[in-house]
C-alpha cells in the first residue's frame, strides 16, 4: 500500500471565478486522477471519495474538484440551472487539467479524468479538448450522451461503468459507445443501481477504476 500525503486544499482560478479542490498525491505517484462530480454533488461526494481512496492506495494522486463556486451552488439548489450546463462544467475540468500542468510537482504525472453522472460528460469533453494530456477517462453511472459532438473527438481510452439494474443508463452508455472512436469498454456491475449503494458495488467501481489507470496511465 502506498501512503498518501496529507490532503492539500487548493483553489484554482478559472477566468473570473475560483473553484475549490482537495489534492492528495502519494509518494512516487503513478498519475493524477481529476474527479468531476455529478449533478447536485461536490468534492465531498462520499462515493467519489471512496473511489479516490482506493486510487490513492494504488499509487495515484487525486484531485476532487468543486465544479461550481459557492454562489453558483446556492443558485443551483434553487433553480438547477448549472448542474446540466455541461459546457460550463467541462470548462472547469479543462481548467483543472491545465492548472495541474502549471505545477512542477504535478506536470510530469499522466492524467486521467473520472466523471460521475453528468460529470462524465464534462470529463469526456475535457479529454476531447486536451488529448495530449488526458490519458484515460473513467465514467461511473455517467451520462456520456451529454458530451454530444465531443464523443467522436475523444482519443483517450475510456471505461464506462454502469450498474446492472440501471437499465436506462446502460442504454445511454451503449449509444455513446457507438459514437466514439477511442478504445472504449463497458463494465456492468451486477445488481447495482445508479448510485452503487448495494453492498460491494462501490468497491467494484473503485477496483475497475484503479485497474484502468494501471493499464492506461
Amino acid at each position: 500500500m502506498t501512503k498518501a500525503v496529507a490532503t492539500q486544499a487548493v483553489r484554482i482560478t478559472l477566468g473570473s471565478v475560483a473553484v475549490d479542490g482537495d489534492l492528495d498525491v502519494p509518494v512516487r505517484a503513478a498519475g493524477l486522477v481529476v474527479f468531476a462530480h455529478g449533478s447536485g454533488s461536490s468534492r465531498f461526494s462520499r462515493r467519489n471519495r471512496a473511489v479516490a481512496a482506493t486510487l490513492e492506495e494504488a499509487g495515484f494522486g487525486t484531485l476532487l474538484l468543486d465544479l461550481l463556486t459557492q454562489e453558483e451552488e446556492a443558485e443551483d439548489e434553487l433553480t438547477s440551472e448549472h448542474r446540466f450546463n455541461i459546457p460550463l462544467l467541462s470548462q472547469r475540468v479543462i481548467g483543472a487539467v491545465d492548472w495541474a500542468q502549471t505545477r512542477p510537482d504535478l506536470r510530469q504525472l499522466p492524467v486521467a479524468a473520472f466523471g460521475a453522472s453528468t460529470g462524465a460528460a464534462a470529463a469526456l469533453m475535457a479529454a476531447a479538448a486536451r488529448p495530449a494530456v488526458v490519458g484515460a477517462v473513467i465514467s461511473r453511472g455517467g451520462r456520456p450522451d451529454l458530451a454530444a459532438d465531443a464523443l467522436p473527438r475523444v482519443l483517450s481510452p475510456t471505461l464506462l461503468i454502469v450498474g446492472g439494474d440501471d437499465t436506462p443508463v446502460i442504454r445511454m452508455n451503449r449509444d455513446a459507445m457507438r459514437r466514439m472512436h477511442a478504445p472504449v469498454e463497458l463494465a456492468i456491475v451486477p445488481h447495482a443501481t445508479h448510485l452503487f449503494e448495494e453492498p460491494g458495488a462501490l468497491e467494484q467501481v473503485a477496483k475497475l477504476a484503479a485497474d484502468w489507470c494501471r493499464r492506461h496511465l
